[in-house]
């Protein structure tokens, strides 16, 4: 049995498309790993592949989306898992009550806001979702044709355009151990 080093958390990167969600989630999943934390990453894509599958994207089946994933990672983070949740999440209020969850269960929740501008992440296009608007094969682009409520006040906002990988997973590790939770 592997020794877990300290006490659960929820980490909620929120963004655009392509903003590097889960590009900074991984990294720092990995370090926090290799100095025995027990971690858990929550991919949006991998979440509505398996526990959300048949959602849309129409307000309603977002925010259904975002509540289930609050409630995984507050499960998690509750038996002492680092979790790191890389997922859109469009809409403040939908944050908020899972911020309010964790809060109501005594789990600490961190927002952090991947604020990549919208022209870098069109460029980028990791997943071609920019281009297929563009094309008119696809709508309700987050950012583009479909609200994103950026955070008022984040934990933390990390411009991902303009550091390096590394540089934005210890800006976030930075924070964990400030916070007494890394």
């Amino acid at each position: 049995m592997t020794e877990t080093t300290g006490q659960g958390a929820t980490v909620w990167l929120t963004g655009l498309p392509s903003a590097g969600k889960t590009t900074i989630a991984n990294a720092l999943a990995q370090d926090l790993a290799a100095a025995g934390h027990q971690v858990e990453v929550l991919d949006g894509d991998e979440i509505r592949t398996f526990l959300s599958a048949g959602l849309g994207f129409s307000r309603t089946d977002r925010d259904t989306n975002v509540q289930r994933i609050g409630f995984v990672a507050e499960l998690l983070a509750s038996h002492g898992t680092k979790v790191l949740v890389p997922v859109i999440a469009p809409y403040a209020d939908s944050r908020e009550a899972v911020r309010k969850r964790h809060q109501a269960e005594g789990t600490p929740y961190l927002e952090v806001h991947v604020a990549t501008p919208v022209e870098i992440c069109s460029e980028r296009d990791v997943k071609g979702l920019y281009a297929q608007q563009a094309a008119g094969r696809i709508s309700g682009l987050t950012g583009i044709d479909d609200p994103y409520e950026a955070p008022d006040s984040p934990d933390l906002r990390i411009e991902a355009h303009q550091q390096s990988v590394e540089e934005s997973a210890a800006a976030l590790r930075a924070l964990l151990t400030e916070r007494g939770l890394a």
